[in-house]
């Protein structure tokens, strides 16, 4: 994989070191992007039928404290399982399940590895991506904690769950770059400025054992401590400059947080964005951050205050936002190279659930 700059937070990545946002999947899988159904015309084989696919990752934390992937049992006949380590054999691998037909694809891992199997999917499937099933095995596992999926989640779990037609969609937001022909960056949750700052802290709560929801607890506690006592020239208080375009107007400021989300609910019940229902919801937090004290409760736990908005914290629900930033930002707990690019909703994705 092609190496990026590196930032100012050091992310856990799931399979891959790159920061660089450029995701070129068509050209790390050049050699076997012909063996996608429909992409050639040379003779074939009939591939073996499987029901469904298995990406596990190896080195999603579950998975990886644990010893080994959770394998399931007496599925062999209907399970195709693919355990890659670089974008280009994950691409490879979803190719094969796509010539095998499978209905459902399998996710072990956590929401970086579902970060690159969506993106990578929308390539590989030229009939649409199939259900998804997520078995949650990363460090936060904010979709799986969205779509009801319990932590000891199996993949014997999901395959009955598929049978019994248990499903939900979800709209991931997409990020493609200006003037880029890749394809488009896929996943739930992206933040920048201070969001980057707390993924950092949430970084080093996980090295300490602090994971799911008391990661994120232990992070946000930290990251409001840093703003509230830090002094005017304090890095969190003092913001990023961004520019954001929104049906033809620009805003040109510097803020001390942006957060966009494709989720219902965040995990410990969080709730930034209020009571908007819309499929990609954006908070945008002026620089320095005002009233942070009377603000916070609102802020977090829903309320529909118009003073916050008086006090710099907006909300709104949109269906694409243009964005320009010179520090980088995070989908998914990765840090990407900045830069100018579009943040969209995307096609939705059907999920299996309990």
């Amino acid at each position: 994989m092609a190496q990026g700059q590196k930032g100012s937070a050091q992310v856990g990545l799931a399979w891959h070191e790159h920061l660089d946002f450029q995701l070129d999947v068509l050209k790390l899988a050049a050699p076997v992007l012909e063996r996608i159904p429909g992409r050639t015309s040379h003779p074939r084989m009939p591939a073996p039928t499987y029901r469904a696919g298995l990406i596990g990752n190896r080195k999603s934390h579950r998975n990886k404290t644990a010893g080994k992937l959770r394998a399931p049992s007496g599925s062999g006949s209907e399970l195709l399982v693919r355990h890659p380590q670089s974008i280009a054999a994950l691409t490879e691998a979803l190719i094969d399940f796509a010539n095998a037909g499978i209905e459902l694809l399998i996710v072990d891992g956590g929401d970086g590895t579902v970060r690159d199997v969506i993106t990578c999917a929308a390539q590989t499937f030229p009939d649409g991506v199939p259900q998804i099933a997520v078995v949650p095995a990363g460090k936060t596992n904010a979709l799986a904690q969205d779509l009801g999926i319990p932590h000891n989640w199996t993949v014997e779990d999901a395959l009955r769950a598929q049978r019994q037609g248990k499903l939900v969609e979800r709209a991931p937001l997409e990020i493609v770059r200006a003037g880029s022909q890749m394809p488009a960056l896929k996943g739930f949750l992206f933040g920048a400025g201070a969001f980057v700052r707390a993924t950092s802290l949430a970084q080093r709560t996980h090295k300490m054992g602090a994971f799911n929801n008391l990661a994120v607890g232990v992070s946000l506690a930290a990251a409001i401590g840093q703003t509230m006592f830090g002094g005017e020239q304090n890095d969190w208080r003092r913001g990023e400059a961004m520019r954001i375009g929104r049906d033809g107007q620009l805003v040109h400021d510097h803020f001390y947080l942006l957060l966009a989300s494709a989720l219902n609910s965040l995990p410990m019940g969080l709730k930034p964005f209020g009571s908007l229902e819309s499929d990609l919801r954006l908070l945008a937090i002026d620089a320095p951050p005002r009233k942070v004290l009377s603000s916070l409760r609102p802020l977090l736990f829903g309320s529909d205050d118009p003073l916050l908005a008086r006090h710099g914290y907006h909300r709104m629900g949109v269906d694409a936002f243009d964005l320009e930033l010179d520090s980088g930002f995070i989908l998914d707990g990765e840090l990407y190279h900045g830069g100018a690019f579009t943040v969209r909703r995307g096609t939705p994705l059907r999920f299996v659930v309990p």
